[in-house]
């Protein structure tokens, strides 16, 4: 059997690997929002001559 104390340090190391992988998702998400939000507000103005 696993002892107490290995069985505490990988979930704990399992933890700090799903909060990096939660914030970077995060992050990410934000970059896309913020991607579309420019490109729908970025125009080409119409050539008229």
């Amino acid at each position: 059997m696993a002892e107490s104390n290995e069985t505490d340090e990988g979930g704990e190391e399992r933890r700090a690997k799903l909060r990096k992988a939660g914030v970077a998702v995060g992050i990410g998400s934000a970059a896309i929002v913020a991607a579309l939000l420019y490109a729908s507000n970025v125009k080409k103005k119409p050539k008229n001559g």
